[in-house]
């Protein structure tokens, strides 16, 4: 297998309006990154992938670009964001910028050309199309409710926003807009960038026509993503960015790539097909979501994740590469959602910790994982500030006939609101993210769950993923060996081994709250095991082969 840095490599990721604010305004800033540089260089990541920072007019939360080459004055300057690389290089690690070039805000120059007449030169940055029969071009639904299509008076035409309407598409059939996108990526990496994550990457191509979609629940709106998933000429797109930009820098690559499958993964993230180095799946993120999508709950099935984390471990080995991770700024706490936010928040977060980085791929951690931080209940639909949420509420409580209280259900097992929280840097007012007041509530929990008490104490879950990303720079096997499940059909125990040049690691977790026997089958030959690491005290002398495991408990042991 080729050995490549982006490899060995732990990515750490920062939401900067909730890391850290240093002017005292309510809101997370670049001087607050550059303050706490030394604390994730002390916890041992390679590589900081930062949220958007660009200029733009928040109403996704930065997600709608304004100026590709401009800071958000709420973030800072240009000058503040040099500042930060320098200091991040300084410290050997390296910097991640997120790209979303699928859509712009509609502030953005090329936007505010683009309608002012049907013959405006940048005109085809966007998606226009007429009226169709006095109705909307078509049928599909925004990602986050209602239609995908905008009426511009000016030009009396509608113009594509898959997300929020403030999100025009961008024209990626437009040869001229490719080309800025490819200038804009270069300037960023001549100011000294190190990679690139990609928003919804695989959403650029569209099928020509934008046809209807198949509608069988007769709603409003519906689902069109299998017209702009994966569409006709992603490939070809990427393979020119590729060719025109990233072939030329020694960089890292991950395209946010929601619907994709194991085959069209393989072509993404191929080596020699010259695209990514690896793609953001979701399938895992999608196995407590019901027919209707991420709002309808249901329980998460291990058997269920065991089927999914195994058939991508599988599936690209020695042809891609694999993203592992379990949180981001789009999904809720991992501790509440997989583990136990109660009485074994500490226990099931070391646990899913050591799950995660055991695996075969590149590790991502989400700020406030490495703490153990957990999804926030509010008390008001009113303290939220997520467009997703807010127009999900109205959609099904205002304007339709669901109740508050199941709605808010939802909102509290996925909003994305849950990942958005300041960190809790201490037990001081706000968790010691402002001197102000914070831009969206403090998680209650924060005198008790935060980054200084978590460092004074030696074990804490921050220490024990100090722990694993050590173990990953020591053991190359942790790396580069392959994966081969175990114990397939056990309910509550999630095992596996890895093989390298020899060696073997067996990964053994207890995703439940019980005491649960571990059995090593014996067809599976284990000598000379040397514990590497466990979220519990455990006897040197115990036989790997045949014990007990506490609840939540994780042990991993090196093998030949």
């Amino acid at each position: 297998m080729e050995q490549a840095w982006w490899k060995e490599s732990v990515v750490y990721q920062i939401y900067p309006r909730s890391f850290n604010d240093s002017n005292g305004d309510g809101i997370g800033d670049i001087p607050g990154i550059t303050e706490k540089l030394d604390y994730l260089k002390n916890l041992g990541v390679d590589v900081i992938w930062l949220s958007p920072v660009y200029q733009s007019p928040n109403d996704d939360n930065g997600y709608d670009i304004s100026d590709y080459q401009a800071i958000m004055k709420e973030f800072g300057t240009m000058h503040d964001w040099e500042k930060m690389l320098e200091e991040i290089h300084k410290r050997d690690m390296k910097l991640m910028m997120d790209l979303v070039v699928n859509h712009s805000s509609d502030e953005h120059q090329w936007f505010q050309e683009a309608k002012k007449s049907k013959d405006n030169p940048f005109r085809d940055y966007y998606i226009w199309r007429s009226s169709k029969d006095g109705e909307l071009p078509n049928n599909w639904g925004s990602m986050f409710s209602g239609s995908v299509w905008e009426y511009d008076e000016t030009t009396q035409e509608y113009y594509l926003h898959l997300f929020s309407r403030k999100q025009p598409d961008l024209n990626w059939e437009n040869p001229k807009l490719r080309q800025d996108v490819y200038k804009m990526m270069k300037w960023w990496l001549d100011k000294g960038v190190d990679g690139f994550r990609m928003d919804v990457i695989n959403f650029i191509s569209k099928v020509p026509g934008l046809p209807e979609a198949p509608n069988p629940n007769e709603t409003k709106y519906t689902d069109g993503s299998r017209y702009f998933i994966n569409g006709p000429h992603i490939h070809e797109y990427l393979h020119e960015m590729n060719q025109e930009v990233l072939a030329g820098y020694d960089v890292m690559t991950v395209g946010e790539m929601p619907g994709v499958d194991i085959e069209e993964a393989k072509k993404y993230t191929k080596l020699k097909r010259k695209e990514l180095q690896m793609v953001f799946q979701f399938e895992h993120m999608d196995l407590d979501s019901g027919p209707n999508g991420k709002w309808d709950l249901r329980p998460f099935k291990l058997k269920d994740l065991k089927e999914s984390i195994s058939k991508w471990q599988k599936g690209l080995h020695d042809v891609g590469w694999n993203s592992l991770y379990l949180n981001n700024h789009d999904q809720p706490r991992a501790v509440s959602r997989f583990g136990n936010d109660k009485e074994y928040r500490v226990e099931s977060a070391k646990m899913l910790g050591t799950f995660l980085h055991m695996l075969q791929g590149t590790p991502y951690i989400y700020q406030g994982e490495e703490i153990g931080m957990t999804n926030v209940q509010f008390d008001s639909i009113d303290e939220y500030k997520d467009i997703e949420i807010l127009n999900m509420y109205k959609d099904k409580v205002i304007n339709g006939a669901e109740s508050h209280e199941e709605v808010m259900k939802s909102i509290y097992a996925k909003g994305r609101d849950n990942a958005r929280t300041p960190f809790q840097w201490n037990d001081s007012k706000h968790g010691g993210f402002t001197s102000g007041t914070p831009w969206i509530q403090v998680n209650r929990n924060y005198r008790s769950i935060n980054a200084e008490q978590a460092i004074q104490d030696d074990q804490s879950i921050y220490h024990y993923y100090r722990q694993l990303i050590k173990l990953r720079k020591k053991y190359p096997i942790i790396v580069y060996g392959d994966y081969q499940l175990i114990l397939e059909n056990h309910d509550k125990i999630y095992a596996y081994l890895r093989n390298y040049k020899n060696e073997k690691l067996l990964v053994i977790t207890n995703f439940s709250n019980q005491h649960v026997l571990f059995e090593l089958p014996e067809s599976i030959s284990f000598e000379k095991a040397e514990k590497l690491i466990s979220n519990y005290d455990t006897l040197e002398s115990e036989n790997p082969r045949f014990f007990t495991l506490k609840p939540y408990e994780a042990r991993v042991y090196k093998g030949f």
